[in-house]
């Protein structure tokens, strides 16, 4: 058992007969009344982002959560197969359950998320930044680096995202997952 006081961002909670993750929190207090806690809770078995006000000093139920690594193996029509690196243990994930499917390429690591006390599986996160390779992008003109204008480029993956106009085909590009965002030009050693 916990309190608001306990409340960090990422911490995982039990609430309503559910698994919530803290997105973020703010503690209020006003000038009349009783303090309490503003909260932006994500559920972790759906992902639907909600908020919620908590009184000052009640009791929460926090959730164990555990994290392993697996690596991405493949995909083929009954989905998304992963591997354990430690145990070797393959397991088999439907699309939904992986937030951005089309940011991960073979051989990538992923962070499974499983419930503790019940060995449930809970979800699947990225990392924060992913690199991929551009397969297809129109030419850039000449000397037009100067404005923030983007085009469409394709990526290794399937996945389209808008790339500034100096990037070319075959470029290996930093992408936030977060947001399937352009974020820098990596730079490869020949």
């Amino acid at each position: 058992m916990a309190t608001t006081s306990d409340f960090r961002n990422g911490l995982c909670i039990e609430f309503n007969n559910d698994l919530y993750a803290i997105v973020e929190f703010q503690h209020v207090k006003p000038g009349k009344g009783g303090a309490f806690v503003r909260t932006k809770l994500k559920s972790l078995t759906n992902g639907k982002v909600i908020d919620n006000t908590f009184n000052s000093g009640v009791k929460i139920t926090t959730a164990r959560i555990e994290r392993k690594t697996y690596q991405f193996l493949y995909k083929d029509g009954a989905g998304y197969h992963l591997m354990d690196n430690n145990t070797f243990e393959q397991l088999d994930l439907d699309e939904k359950s992986i937030e951005n499917p089309l940011l991960i390429k073979e051989g990538q690591e992923l962070d499974v998320l499983f419930h503790q006390e019940t060995g449930n599986f809970i979800g699947c996160e990225l990392p924060p930044f992913v690199e991929l390779k551009v397969t297809y992008t129109e030419p850039g003109l000449k000397g037009d680096t100067a404005t923030r204008a983007l085009k469409p480029a394709t990526l290794e993956t399937g996945l389209q995202i808008q790339v500034p106009l100096f990037i070319d085909n075959d470029e290996v590009i930093k992408i936030d997952t977060r947001t399937i965002a352009y974020v820098e030009r990596v730079k490869t050693d020949i």
